[in-house]
């Protein structure tokens, strides 16, 4: 690991509190968001009012992507990014003084906006400031990071005993702790462009890479988008709060397993590769679910899959963002990435949702495997494009 240390990469000091920061939010709200789904559904809520509340986080940041640039260039993306820090934190907050569904989708929508400005910042900074020579590395190694956030973050309550009152408390302390990572002068300084450097907007980003951005909605879905849902699936099924919600770490488990060996393998292998083989696994593991009600160890076979490979297809996107948008607006790759991912993270609890609610697991399972042949098709699509043009 000496290879990526912070002398040998000569990275800022400030890009090394922005990623610790990072994760600690993802290791929060990877605790407090199924949680918050079993609280839910025991209060007699539906699954599809659980995907609609789901969503409405990842709504607030697919809408706010367009204006994040601007907002970058107005207060600095340090700044940025501690005020996004705020917002979460106050939102998490929030959770602990209300019941109320409607207050819940306020809290939701509040903390959508600080995610768009600190999810922004952190993947802009990251594609800025690392050596060409260490992207994919470096972007893995990150990724794995919060991949293990991911996994931990839904076993706190069984390691620890805590309840969902206790839970969103110690959600509420670890986004704190991101915050005061976050508040030394060195990240204020940060840069995410050079000076000089052509300025691209958020849709001339989409129609330069539009495969990139279909692969970070996909990899949106699997990875964040399925989460509560299925955790709700599985108390549905009888299982107490620690079995649900260790449904939602065996997708966080699968990502944190596959992300430093998807960076190593993007630095050697051609990406379309890569994009076609993720997209072949996710397809028999959607499948697979179909079974779940029969056997329910595939749940969380299932969602490791989900979360291993719907990670990765986000990695490999963000990795070729670094290259393919050096010489332009890294902030504007990262947020047509962000916003497909988003509008994946979004789209997945909803359609989900509804799918359970009126078809079981097997509607999940044929909608899911529809959705990964799309990526596919598209890469199929892009292929014979290219080849017919050479």
């Amino acid at each position: 690991m000496a290879e990526l240390s912070p002398n040998a990469l000569k990275l800022p000091a400030g890009l090394w509190r922005v990623m610790l920061g990072t994760t600690m939010v993802v290791l929060s709200y990877s605790l407090l968001n199924p949680v918050l789904a079993v609280r839910l559904q025991t209060a007699g809520v539906s699954a599809t009012a659980i995907g609609g509340f789901a969503m409405l986080a990842f709504v607030s940041v697919a809408l706010l992507v367009p204006v994040v640039p601007h907002v970058f260039a107005r207060i600095g993306v340090g700044r940025a990014y501690q005020i996004g820090l705020s917002m979460e934190l106050l939102s998490c907050l929030g959770y602990l003084v209300t019941d109320d569904y409607a207050a819940w989708c306020a809290l939701a929508l509040m903390a959508g906006v600080g995610a768009a400005a600190a999810w922004n910042a952190t993947e802009a900074l990251i594609a800025h400031n690392v050596p060409a020579t260490h992207r994919g590395r470096l972007t893995g190694l990150y990724q794995t990071v919060l991949g293990c956030a991911m996994a931990v973050g839904p076993m706190l309550p069984s390691v620890l005993g805590l309840d969902p009152r206790q839970a969103n408390g110690v959600a509420a302390a670890g986004l704190a702790l991101g915050l005061a990572l976050s508040l030394a002068p060195v990240v204020t300084q940060l840069k995410a462009a050079h000076e000089g450097a052509q300025t691209m907007g958020l849709a001339a980003a989409w129609r330069h890479r539009p495969l990139l951005v279909w692969a970070a909605l996909v990899g949106g879905v699997f990875e964040v988008g399925l989460g509560s849902v299925t955790t709700a699936y599985g108390s549905q099924l009888g299982m107490n709060l620690a079995a649900a919600t260790s449904i939602a770490g065996a997708l966080g488990m699968g990502s944190f397993l596959l992300q430093y060996p998807t960076g190593w393998l993007a630095d050697h292998v051609a990406t379309r590769r890569l994009f076609t083989g993720a997209a072949i696994i996710l397809v028999l593991a959607s499948l697979a679910f179909g079974q779940a009600q029969q056997w329910p160890p595939l749940i969380w076979v299932c969602a490791a899959a989900w979360g291993a490979v719907g990670g990765a297809l986000y990695t490999l996107a963000m990795i070729r963002v670094a290259h393919d948008f050096a010489d332009t607006s890294a902030v504007a790759g990262t947020s047509a990435m962000i916003a497909g991912y988003t509008a994946g993270g979004a789209l997945g609890p909803l359609v989900s949702g509804t799918v359970i609610d009126h078809f079981g697991a097997v509607g999940q399972s044929w909608w899911l495997a529809a959705l990964a042949s799309s990526l596919i098709l598209m890469q199929w699509r892009r292929t014979q494009t290219v080849g017919a043009s050479a």
